[in-house]
């Protein structure tokens, strides 16, 4: 299988995302680290987001810093709210507002422009976790930072992609769309059918967002790495307890009481961020139809069960074995044990 730059880049420009509060984890006031320094092997650009952005933010990150990275709705939103309570204080008012602290910070957006954000990161005091969809090439990696790779299985990420992409308002697409710089071919809207839109995703490798493959086997081949760590969605909804654990001691925090994972657990369960989710999910009623509510949307796996054709399923499988080996295939589909 194709590993190069332009392969995993896809259509992408190559070279070379309950108790009382307590405190929060890290020193609110950290003082001054060196420059952090690190290198990509090359850059993506599409419609939503160019790594390009990333150039700029690397000098204003510091050691022990923080990006979480997912494909795409693998739980991206559901580890920045977990993240969020570990290093801005359980049940503090800030870590229920995630979204307000972990900025995206390749995204192309008529509504966030990238000197904002970038100036909202260089502002931050406190550790910072910021949000990335790049493939691990197109980040700047530095073993002074901490990467969270979020992984899950493919159907229940397409499933997930199609209600979000036919709940985006037509308007936000437009304005994505017309942003200068664009690389490749505008965003257009989502067929109503849900395996028309699974079909074209796996003949065409991740269309109309970005290579699936390759992003999960650049993820893989760094899962022993001391400063990434691999989450699965199945494993935080089978044990969200243990795996806020897992993350608290990958990120060299004290050891958790048992009432604080208790807050953290009701504070990022979907029922709760579902109940708050203007406050999860800020500016959610202009971008999609439904409002943020329709952003968090089930929080469940399997729901492609009875939706996609046992053929297509059957397909589907024999493509992952092929593309990510029998351990990763595995891997993603159920979570466990890393291999």
């Amino acid at each position: 299988m194709a590993t190069d730059a332009s392969r995993e880049g896809g259509g992408g420009v190559a070279r070379g995302g309950g108790s009382s509060p307590s405190p929060p984890a890290a020193c609110p006031c950290p003082p001054p680290s060196p420059p952090i320094r690190g290198a990509k092997a090359f850059d993506y650009r599409h419609t939503v987001m160019d790594s390009t952005a990333w150039d700029a933010a690397l000098p204003l990150l510091r050691a022990g810093d923080v990006i979480v990275d997912t494909y795409s709705k693998a739980g991206t939103s559901w580890v920045q709210a977990i993240l969020a309570q570990l290093l801005l204080g359980v049940g503090t008012p800030a870590a229920c507002r995630p979204h307000d602290a972990s900025l995206w910070v390749e995204m192309r957006s008529p509504g966030a422009p990238l000197g904002d954000r970038l100036a909202a990161v260089a502002a931050q005091p406190h550790r910072r976790f910021l949000k990335s969809h790049l493939p691990l090439g197109a980040l700047p990696y530095s073993p002074d930072l901490k990467y969270v790779y979020v992984a899950r299985d493919a159907r229940d990420v397409v499933l997930s992609l199609h209600h979000h992409h036919t709940h985006l308002h037509p308007q936000v697409i437009a304005g994505m769309n017309a942003l200068p710089g664009r690389v490749g071919p505008p965003l257009g809207p989502a067929p109503a059918d849900v395996v028309t839109y699974w079909r074209r995703w796996v003949a065409d490798d991740g269309h109309p967002w970005w290579p699936f493959w390759a992003h999960i086997r650049g993820w893989w081949a760094a899962r022993r790495r001391p400063n990434v760590l691999l989450l699965h969605f199945t494993d935080l909804l089978a044990d969200l307890p243990g795996e806020v654990r897992r993350l608290a001691a990958f990120l060299d925090l004290p050891p958790l009481a048992e009432a604080d994972v208790a807050t953290i657990v009701d504070r990022c369960s979907f029922g709760y961020m579902r109940a708050h989710a203007a406050d999860v999910t800020p500016g959610g009623d202009a971008l999609f139809r439904g409002g943020a509510r329709s952003f968090i949307h089930k929080g469940t796996n399997g729901r492609w069960r009875g939706v996609l054709p046992p053929a297509d399923v059957a397909a589907y499988e024999a493509t992952a074995v092929a593309e990510l080996g029998d351990d990763c295939a595995r891997w993603l589909a159920e979570g466990g044990a890393l291999e």
